[in-house]
């Protein structure tokens, strides 16, 4: 090859790692200056299927990354903020809203001098990233990230100019199926090895553009690259919790069928897109005609699956569900996609937190009815208490506040709940471990007075959603009581000789573990209602 063919190479990979530079600078920016916003739309699109589609839609096009989306949706999901059927909408929109970057670069792409338009916006995103403020700055790094967006785009056209002596595709393209499944899968290869569905569709824009590629095998790339976008949800599940991998396989099973209708349907498409293109007066315009396709093929899509909907939903619902109900200490909500949206992964933490509580009560109450067969079971329940602890403090030690006040609020309050919630549980190991006190009738019924007051306490606490600390400074005060008076009742006896010093040490040592579990849990259900809503 001849230093021309090496230098339009160089452009061409330069042209692209700008081109992913520029959309992952500006996703970022996008989503930190969203800050707790991304997190309060996705939540107004639970309302129905519907909704969610052009909730799905419309986020898209402001952030610009489908992917963003989808790991927001999965963290919504995950976080049982979002079920399954509206989670499904808010992906199908979500893939109809990033046919905006395949507009993007058709409407102004090849329409403006792409390095006037660049620079002017690298140099403003400077001076705001530059300025202090965190929300400036994240606005300022998605002004940077629309500049080198357009600068790699640029880059590409250069690299496209004029390749058509040394690499004309052409030749190759047919009107046989077998050429346009060859273009689809081509089509996926760079979506695959990009990681990005919005650069293969730039990649394919551009050469079609520069008539490397004719239209209609340029149209069978694009529908390679709607099906290739797949694998990110596919690699984002691995090892992910079952509402992740529901979710993905969602994304997959949308794209799979849009992309086989589409394969199916290519020459009519085509001709649509054609007869749209003349009546807007851009019949002769292969990057605009490219967008109309990719918008039809998702909107085919749409109508295609959506009134399977209600049977895909429910039949989603059955995978994957084994493994979590045999592994207790495997984590149901925490999922390392949805770190990149912090508000996002602090509601993980939370609802992963009210699944620790609820092995912790279930702990505490096996204890207090001593309704223990083995104990080896209780020990088995504490190690999973334990584990499931451990990884909710390895998560939340991973989300990044991003200067969010509130944030940096509930990290602290996540990690001192789940300590609290482990300290119930150890005491709940102790009682199991304490041999019965042999005592006396009377004081038996001492001791079965204070195991009811424990037991009521739990229950008043796990029956009040968010436990405000009046409510729980009652709950204390009553348990308290109800304490000192047992206590003293057991010392009063055993001063007199009515119980056996061994087994007035025991049956202390019971009531204290009542009364350290009590506390513990009271603590961590009063952080836990202190939680952002």
């Amino acid at each position: 090859m001849t230093m021309t063919h090496w230098t339009a190479i160089a452009n061409f990979l330069g042209g692209i790692g700008l081109f992913l530079l520029g959309m992952r600078l500006m996703t970022d920016g996008l989503k930190v200056a969203a800050g707790g916003a991304l997190r309060e739309l996705l939540k107004a699109a639970t309302g129905n299927r519907f909704r969610a589609l052009l909730f799905g839609a419309g986020i898209t096009a402001l952030v610009q990354s489908s992917s963003a989306v989808l790991f927001a949706t999965i963290g919504f999901v995950n976080a049982g903020l979002l079920t399954l059927g509206p989670a499904v909408g808010l992906i199908f929109g979500a893939n109809l809203g990033t046919t905006l970057t395949s507009w993007i670069v058709a409407l102004v792409g090849f329409k403006l001098n792409l390095k006037l338009f660049a620079m002017p916006m690298i140099a403003l995103g400077t001076g705001l990233w530059l300025s202090g403020s965190a929300r400036r700055a994240a606005l300022g790094q998605a002004a940077i990230g629309f500049g080198v967006f357009f600068l790699g785009l640029d880059v590409l056209k250069d690299a496209f100019a004029g390749s058509d002596q040394m690499l004309d595709l052409a030749t190759l393209a047919g009107d046989g199926v077998l050429t346009m499944l060859v273009f689809a899968a081509l089509g996926i290869a760079l979506t695959l090895i990009m990681q990005s569905s919005s650069a293969a569709l730039a990649v394919t824009l551009t050469a079609a553009s520069q008539d490397v590629i004719p239209l209609e095998a340029a149209a069978a790339m694009v529908v390679g690259a709607n099906i290739g976008t797949t694998s990110t949800a596919v690699f984002a599940t691995l090892g992910a919790t079952a509402a992740a991998k529901r979710t993905a396989a969602a994304h997959v099973i949308f794209n799979l069928i849009a992309g086989t209708v589409a394969l199916l349907l290519l020459p009519w498409i085509v001709a649509v897109a054609v007869a749209i293109g003349r009546m807007f007066g851009a019949g002769d315009l292969p990057a605009t005609l490219l967008a109309i396709v990719h918008t039809q093929v998702n909107l085919l899509g749409i109508l295609v699956v959506w009134p399977l909907l209600p049977r895909l939903v429910r039949w989603l619902e059955t995978l994957f569900s084994g493994a979590e109900r045999e592994d207790l200490a495997r984590p149901r909500h925490l999922d390392a996609n949805v770190l990149a949206t912090p508000r996002l992964a602090l509601d993980a933490a939370w609802m992963e937190i009210d699944r620790l509580g609820e092995m912790a009560q279930t702990m505490a109450r096996t204890a207090i009815s001593r309704e223990i067969a083995d104990i080896r079971s209780t020990e088995a329940e504490f190690e999973q208490l334990e584990a499931l602890g451990e990884k909710i403090i390895d998560f939340t030690s991973r989300i990044s506040s991003s200067g969010d006040p509130v944030i940096d609020e509930a990290l602290p309050e996540v990690l001192r709940t789940a300590q609290y919630l482990r300290a119930v549980g150890e005491a709940a190991l102790d009682l199991a471990r304490q041999p019965t006190p042999e005592l006396s009738p009377e004081a038996q019924q001492t001791m079965v007075r204070i195991g009811q007051a424990a037991d009521q306490a739990l229950t008043q606490i796990s029956d009040v959603d968010r436990l405000d600390e009046s409510a729980a400074a009652v709950i204390e005060s009553d348990f308290e009581r109800e304490y000192k008076q047992c206590k003293a009742d057991l010392l009063k006896r055993g001063s007199r000789a009515e119980i056996r010093s061994s087994a007035l040490v025991r049956a202390l040592d019971r009531i204290s573990s009542f009364r350290r579990m009590i506390g513990q849990a009271l603590k961590a259900t009063t952080l836990a209602a202190r939680r952002p809503v």
